[in-house]
């Protein structure tokens, strides 16, 4: 029985990890064996840091709403036990973003848990 090969399928599977690999330098753009791991490994990175995104804003949150509450006398913990005491569930998000753009709505959420 002749050897079978799918080289449409294959040559397409070429395609499109040298189609990804574009804007690479030098012959991690254009040679297979080359591309198809600089493309695998920026795969890897791109998997794992779209979750390191979302703990580096929070980090980035969490440093605003405490340098908004220390301008008004507590700490970010205090701050925050104090929310949850009161039961005003807002997220960190939108508290460091009233923080840096609204100071005075961010005030009144300061004065409403003393």
């Amino acid at each position: 029985m002749p050897r079978s090969v799918n080289s449409v399928a294959k040559r397409a599977r070429r395609k499109k990890v040298l189609k990804q690999a574009k804007g690479y330098f030098g012959r991690r753009k254009n040679v297979w064996t080359v591309a198809k791991n600089a493309v695998d490994k920026a795969m890897l990175y791109a998997f794992r840091d779209r979750r390191n995104k979302k703990r580096s804003f929070r980090a980035l949150w969490i440093m605003r709403i405490n340098a908004a509450a220390r301008l008004h006398g507590m700490s970010y913990s205090e701050f925050i036990g104090k929310m949850k005491s009161k039961n005003i569930d807002l997220n960190r998000k939108v508290l460091a973003d009233l923080a840096m753009n609204n100071p005075e709505a961010f005030k009144a959420i300061v004065d409403k848990i003393n």
